[in-house]
């Protein structure tokens, strides 16, 4: 078990009797104490040792304790700073508190008083490290193959991957872009008996279209101008694994064809070659597109749609898991701070806030960007609103304020019967077991939101 870290505590008062005072005040709270006389030293110090709390007289020669206090919080948003002042005024007092104080004491002191307020900010940091421990044990319990998530969507989510893994043949995996479809996809080849073999990606989306087959299937020598020599295809590389197929719904109507016969053959025929090559291939397909609304509307292979979907898993957004979201700050921060090297540990207060009413469009790769980007910017240990991007640190947008967070009841209930209807292509018998309800009540949502009519096609 790690030893207490000693917290360090910093005081700056240009009267040296007020310094001894609080150093011998607080001498036995297991603190680290350092005092400075100078304002601009004082700053220095801070600086150089950064203390997690900082006593401050109000008024000083040089700079005044406002405007240190400012220039402190600006530097690390986490440090408990106390201004102390022998003339106190309920205005001054309020607008330290808006500029990042924790509290406001009068002189002379109270070394009563003092001591206990220290007392219940040693005692809250304490806390805070048990927090950050508690975290890093959550963000390791509920890591499922890379994939971090303890949601009831999520769990959901893993206990299909578990059940499909040993047995899948052919998954599709669906999903908003950035839900982490190709995570989805390495934890069905590692938990499935091709583990071993390779686990190939193919981005559907970046195929060129004269290219496709030799791309897919290979090619032999002299098949074309340039083809110097025999080269096998992705499906060849995947051979006893596991091809990734992202973004399928991207795929050529040619495209869909000849990967329909390779699912029905198992077999690839190289361009060029009249020989076919046996394969053994798992296949995950993903796609944030609806390929049920494709196939209607003569944009997907109908034959195709159901050869890859003879299972299909269902990502949620990150709008839906919210309860995710501080461990997944948590598991980025982790991240990204061992890999730029930096000492951070964690959000403050108002960005984790901030963070929380945001809509999250990008879903977890968009919340990774950001973490990575703050984390690249941060000078202290905690991310503030000032390391995020442009978007978070202004008032929230209308966009925003429509997250679920400002909604009604009636308008959150409307939204989430409408994604997970969504979710599961309208199926309203397995949204109603989703959502916990029977079949008649979800009848009746339907029927009061007037949303029949928009569900009716695809039940």
């Amino acid at each position: 078990m790690n030893a207490p870290t000693v917290l360090k505590l910093l005081a700056i008062d240009d009267n040296p009797e007020n310094l001894a005072l609080i150093a011998a005040a607080l001498e036995r709270e297991s603190l680290e104490i350092l005092t400075e006389n100078d304002p601009e030293v004082g700053f220095e110090t801070f600086l150089r040792v950064r203390p997690r709390i900082v006593l401050l007289d109000m008024v000083m020669p040089k700079v005044s304790g406002m405007e240190l206090l400012e220039r402190i919080v600006a530097v690390d948003p986490g440090v408990e700073v106390i201004l102390i002042t022998a003339h106190y005024s309920t205005e001054s007092a309020v607008e330290a508190i808006q500029k990042g104080a924790c509290d406001y004491l009068n002189k002379p002191l109270d070394v009563k008083k003092l001591r206990s307020r220290i007392a219940s900010i040693v005692l809250e940091a304490e806390r805070r490290q048990m927090t950050l421990r508690l975290d890093q044990e959550l963000v390791d319990a509920f890591q499922f193959e890379g994939i971090v998530g303890r949601s009831p969507l999520m769990m959901e989510v893993f206990a299909k991957i578990r059940r499909v893994a040993p047995h899948f043949r052919t998954v599709l995996v669906t999903g908003a872009t950035g839900t982490g479809k190709e995570l989805a996809a390495l934890a069905l080849h590692r938990l499935s008996p091709a583990a071993r073999g390779q686990f190939v990606v193919c981005n559907c989306s970046t195929l060129v279209e004269n290219l496709v087959e030799s791309q897919l299937f290979g090619y032999v020598r002299g098949a074309f101008t340039g083809a110097i020599q025999d080269t096998p295809g992705l499906f060849e590389h995947a051979d006893g694994g596991t091809i990734f197929l992202d973004e399928v719904g991207e795929l050529s109507p040619a495209a869909q064809a000849k990967i329909l016969r390779v699912l029905q053959n198992h077999q690839v025929q190289r361009v060029g070659s009249l020989v076919p090559r046996d394969v053994d291939v798992r296949v995950v397909a993903a796609t944030h597109r609806n390929l049920k609304a494709m196939v209607r509307e003569g944009q997907f292979r109908e034959d195709l749609f159901y050869r890859l979907a003879v299972v299909e898993i269902t990502l949620p957004t990150l709008a839906n898991r919210r309860e995710d979201l501080p461990l997944l700050e948590r598991y980025f921060i982790e991240k990204f701070a061992a890999e730029y090297k930096r000492p951070i540990t964690g959000l403050a207060r108002r960005a984790q806030t901030r963070l929380a009413t945001y809509p999250w469009p990008g879903n977890i790769r968009e919340l990774e960007n950001v973490i990575g980007n703050a984390c690249m910017m941060v000078d202290g240990t905690l991310l503030d609103i000032a390391d995020l991007p442009e978007r978070f640190r202004g008032p929230l947008t209308a966009e925003a304020l429509m997250d679920d967070k400002f909604l009604s009841l009636e308008e959150v209930q409307r939204r989430h019967v409408i994604q997970v209807l969504e979710g599961v292509g309208g199926n309203k018998v397995r949204a109603a077991e989703i959502l916990g309800i029977g079949r008649a009540t979800i009848y009746q949502l339907l029927s009061k939101m007037k949303l029949e009519e928009r569900t009716d096609e695809s039940a």
